[in-house]
């Protein structure tokens, strides 16, 4: 594998097996919400087209967001067993290399916080991160409200409603990502089959390739670089970092309830060569008892639906099941030939 250079608009490569062809990518769609009705139509197309964009004058205040990166700082510069304590995994909380709790491992060390209850043990995070998460949620919301708008779908709040919904499962991941200084990876990452290393000395992949399971994702990250996208036809691209706008995700809800139409976006993480990663990533999921279909506002006439029916509690418990890599929304695809 080869890590692509980082620019809003470049030549890329596809890499894999078959004959390579080189394609022109137009770069990361970028969204202005302060221009909502030319912003609809453009967050569908960039749905459909990489299930992925960036979004300026979103109205998350920008004090708030540099106060919890330095609390995020802050944190992960505590000693090992300082963290451990603050915050030790039950599922959730803090956590190193593994990832989920199916063999998965890359180089980051994170902390997962749940939306509805944040740890009140130390004073770290209590009030900022609550603050946080409601102001991107806001975002979100009015996000997904463009979104049904540039659909031509009603009411509007079809799809915002389940972020607002008192009962909704969001979660706040905060990752940290050490400078890749050595392009080897540590000794015993090697032990895992899944841990990607790209070759020619390039930085290894320290987050694997994956989609979000949830409705939307919500990213921001300091000014180093490492996040990467992969197009329609396989080939992966490096999103330009830039600490002050917010990149969306869509998820294999999302994907479920466009009926395909929207593509939940597959990722990864490259390791910066100089600079530590910080980002802070908003999960919005809808309550656990929602039943996730395509929407039938969506639907055209003897359009069939493509996914089974399942409420997010059970999509969920799936996800937890899987290994980071693989395509959980298949298990749930009615031409799958895997029961669920």
């Amino acid at each position: 594998m080869v890590m692509l250079p980082h620019a809003e608009s470049q030549t890329l490569v596809k890499i894999g097996p078959t004959k390579s062809n080189k394609t022109k990518f137009p770069g990361i769609p970028v969204i202005d919400l302060s221009r909502p009705q030319e912003a609809k139509n453009l967050i569908v197309n960039a749905c459909q087209d990489y299930g992925f964009f960036k979004v300026i004058n979103h109205g998350v205040p920008p004090l708030l967001v540099s106060e919890l990166e330095h609390e995020a700082i802050g944190f992960f510069n505590m000693t090992e067993s300082q963290k451990d304590q603050y915050c030790p995994p039950n599922p959730l909380g803090y956590g190193k290399n593994r990832i989920g709790t199916n063999g998965d491992v890359g180089r980051v060390e994170y902390l997962l916080l749940s939306a509805s209850n944040f740890p009140t043990n130390c004073n770290i995070f209590s009030s900022l991160a609550k603050e946080y998460v409601e102001e991107v949620r806001k975002l979100g919301c009015n996000i997904l409200e463009m979104m049904a708008e540039g659909l031509k779908i009603e009411p509007k709040s079809v799809l915002s409603r389940m972020l607002s919904d008192d009962k909704a499962d969001t979660v706040l991941r905060l990752n940290h990502y050490p400078p890749c200084l050595d392009p080897k990876p540590e000794p015993n990452l090697d032990l895992y089959p899944n841990h990607q290393i790209m070759s020619h000395g390039k930085p290894p992949i320290v987050f694997g390739e994956h989609t979000d399971p949830q409705l939307i994702s919500i990213a921001r990250s300091n000014a180093a670089s490492g996040l990467q996208i992969c197009l329609a036809d396989g080939t992966w691209v490096a999103v330009p970092h830039d600490d002050s706008s917010f990149f969306i995700n869509v998820d294999d809800l999302l994907q479920v309830m466009t009926n395909g139409r929207f593509r939940s976006v597959k990722h990864r993480v490259v390791a910066d060569s100089s600079k530590s990663r910080v980002s802070m990533i908003y999960f919005g999921g809808p309550p656990l008892m929602e039943k996730i279909s395509p929407l039938g506002l969506l639907m055209e006439p003897g359009e069939e639906s493509m996914y089974h029916d399942f409420t997010w509690f059970e999509y969920k418990s799936c996800s937890y099941k899987t290994r980071l890599a693989d395509n959980r929304l298949s298990l749930f695809h009615k031409n799958s030939q895997v029961s669920h």
